[in-house]
């Protein structure tokens, strides 16, 4: 669009060319609407387990709860 001008050149070389930066970042976030978009299983519907889990480490089951503690 602007291939023979000055002015655009000096301003591509002062602040960059935002344009295309503009481009390529709509380009990536409609990439991501569309992976977004896809139909999948209606919400609040998770796939079964394969097999059931296993229980959780001792060092888990004991954790502390959030807050302060003395140390």
């Amino acid at each position: 669009m602007f291939q023979d001008s000055p002015i655009y050149d000096r301003l591509i070389a002062e602040r960059g060319d935002i344009p295309t930066q503009v481009r390529r970042e709509a380009e990536r976030v409609s990439r991501d609407l569309e992976f977004v978009m896809q139909p999948g299983p209606p919400l609040g519907h998770a796939p079964a387990p394969a097999r059931p889990a296993s229980p959780a480490p001792a060092w888990q089951r004991s954790a502390l709860p959030p807050g302060p503690h003395a140390g």
